[in-house]
């Protein structure tokens, strides 16, 4: 694997989830993959629990583990081509990328959306330079528009809470926020409760149409409480306009309506649904207190489990170089 972007850059799913299985029962059984190599993890954006459990995750394989924080420390980088570097960008993407790649064997990179300009975001054009330039397997840590190492996570925890026999329902739910959001974290849940055997539902007002190639067979209901019925699993997220049905308003905040909140009135609609989301989270406009308090809240669990997805994914890597 050299790249890990999507689901099926993992193959089969359900023996990947046996092999985060297998890690999880012994996290240092594999060091000796990882002695002698080194993991360059870049951020140009701020994080806890991606650098946490990505770091951690190359620890458990023996890798040497190099961070950059492109905000803090580095010279500022110009993305795009053709400009001229007259400005507070003093060294572009073309020069360093490859001056990163000789320091590294894998190099794993987050970046988000700007929300100013839907082509430059959905063409992934900062992570896709790493993927050109770098030489190295590239593993996305959030991307424009997805964050499979996220959405991989909630996987496992599902796997791990859901009854055995059962088909559970997952229901991925927009709620309110107070800033314009990207669509990475439901871009890649829904591409992963696709990909994955559960009866999958997405709902969310009018506008908030995530990118078709994300929604595949899903089925889309305008109606939180319809969507809500029978639910399993419960995943609230905000995201900002995806621009798939307005162009114009792509990246904009439609809708404050604080009725999508989802409180304990919203969870007893639900098959005594488990509380799904992926942190930071804003309480009182996501989740009020008790839901997410509540011993049926996944939300420890699968931050937890992030070090899991994350070391599945370098050990695959890992193995191939």
């Amino acid at each position: 694997m050299r790249t890990f972007f999507h689901a099926n850059d993992l193959g089969d799913l359900g023996q990947a989830l046996q092999e985060a299985r297998q890690v999880k029962a012994d996290r240092y059984a594999y060091q000796h993959l990882g002695k002698n190599k080194t993991l360059l993890i870049i951020f140009f954006n701020n994080s806890l629990r991606t650098r946490l459990s990505t770091q951690k995750a190359a620890m458990n394989l023996g890798m040497n583990v190099i961070v950059l924080d492109v905000n803090a420390g580095a010279w500022k980088l110009e993305t795009e081509r053709g400009v001229i570097m007259d400005g507070d960008k003093s060294e572009h993407l073309l020069e360093a990328i490859p001056v990163m790649g000789s320091y590294c064997d894998i190099i794993a990179v987050r970046s988000f959306a700007g929300l100013a300009d839907r082509e430059f975001d959905y063409a992934e054009t900062i992570v896709n330079q790493f993927v050109e330039h770098s030489g190295r397997p590239v593993v996305a840590m959030e991307t424009a528009t997805v964050h499979p190492l996220q959405a991989f996570a909630d996987l496992i925890t599902i796997e791990e809470h859901r009854q055995a026999a059962v088909r559970p329902k997952v229901v991925l739910t927009w709620a309110p926020h107070c800033r314009a959001l990207p669509q990475a974290v439901p871009n890649s849940f829904a591409e992963w409760m696709n990909a994955a055997d559960v009866d999958f539902v997405i709902t969310h007002p009018e506008g908030y149409e995530l990118d078709p190639r994300f929604v595949g067979p899903a089925r889309v209901e305008y109606d939180q409480r319809k969507a809500l019925e029978g639910a399993d699993f419960v995943y609230a997220k905000n995201w900002s306009c995806p621009g798939v049905t307005r162009p114009a308003d792509y990246g904009q905040i439609l809708s404050r309506d604080t009725s999508w909140t989802i409180d304990a009135e919203h969870m007893s609609w639900t098959n005594d649904g488990h509380f799904m989301h992926c942190l930071p989270v804003r309480r009182g406009l996501i989740v009020t207190d008790d839901v997410i308090e509540s011993p049926r809240s996944l939300v420890i669990p699968e931050a937890a489990n992030r070090e899991i997805s994350a070391q599945v994914v370098l050990k695959r890597v890992l193995e191939a170089l």
